[in-house]
């Protein structure tokens, strides 16, 4: 089992940043792919990006390339998500996940069904 504690949200005005953190507690967890989606009002759940467990790889989706950064410390059991340049069209529930189907895989799901264990999210607004 995974524990998943997302934090670091908040309002922010469009163009500015902010950074997420994702504390991961439980068995293996350093040894899982981890990834951020979110969501928004009305909307279903989104892949942001995600990042292998070593943590050699990483994907984005399209609409936040060049702007948001997924990094992880396994020695701290955290994972970020540095998100700069920030819209409107931003504002959402952020989710961590873990992908618990394999340990130490190079394969980065971007379906919420690829995920294993979430967070409760943080919600982050971005003001016009």
């Amino acid at each position: 089992q995974v524990q998943l504690v997302e934090s670091g949200g908040g309002l922010v005005q469009a163009g500015g940043s902010l950074r997420l953190s994702c504390a991961a507690s439980g068995r293996t967890r350093r040894s899982y792919t981890m990834g951020w989606f979110r969501q928004a009002p009305g909307r279903e759940r989104e892949f942001v990006t995600g990042i292998s467990w070593n943590p050699s790889r990483t994907n984005y989706a399209d609409s936040v390339k060049g702007r948001f950064t997924i990094s992880r410390d396994n020695a701290k059991n955290t994972v970020y998500l540095q998100m700069n340049s920030l819209k409107p069209e931003d504002t959402a529930v952020y989710y961590c996940a873990a992908d618990g189907s394999e340990m130490y895989s190079l394969r980065i799901p971007t379906t919420v069904s690829g995920y294993d264990y979430w967070g409760q999210g943080t919600q982050v607004t971005v003001s016009s």
